[in-house]
């Protein structure tokens, strides 16, 4: 258990009326999560988003809007999260990447799909995050400051 948050980031990426969605083992039961990760050194965190949905999924994506930020302190490790969640719009599918190693497959689900499998989500963060989106919660990015 560490000490201090963990900073992460996430994606709610839309398209065709359905969601993109990564099916991960993190050491425990297979899960459902958005392309999500942590924040490396000197990264921003839009690049941190767009890198993470990258080698989570193989989809080259751009941010465009900034969703919130999320605190979950997890029951399971005792580690709390602090994740900052965008939208993005996929751009192209790179169909040669190789996946992060605990990324079984990806895939594209419907809000009703997603919300029939709550109780295989990663954590409440992942429909929290979908939720927002679809009641319009999106912010433009340039609230987000990095000096």
């Amino acid at each position: 258990m560490t000490d201090y948050p963990h900073i992460t980031v996430a994606c709610v990426i839309p398209k065709a009326n359905r969601f993109l969605f990564v099916r991960e083992n993190p050491n425990g039961p297979v899960v459902y999560n958005q392309p999500a990760g942590h924040l490396e050194q000197n990264e921003s965190l839009i690049s941190a988003a767009e890198r993470e949905t990258l080698e989570e999924t193989g989809w080259q994506v751009k941010v465009t809007h900034f969703l919130g930020i999320y605190q979950y302190n997890s029951p399971d490790n005792g580690v709390c999260y602090v994740r900052h969640s965008f939208v993005a719009s996929p751009r192209f599918f790179r169909e040669d990447f190789i996946l992060d190693n605990d990324i079984i497959d990806t895939c594209w689900l419907s809000v009703g799909e997603a919300l029939a499998l709550s109780s295989e989500m990663r954590s409440p963060i992942v429909l929290k995050t979908l939720e927002d989106y679809i009641d319009g919660d999106h912010y433009p990015l340039k609230i987000i400051s990095r000096s």
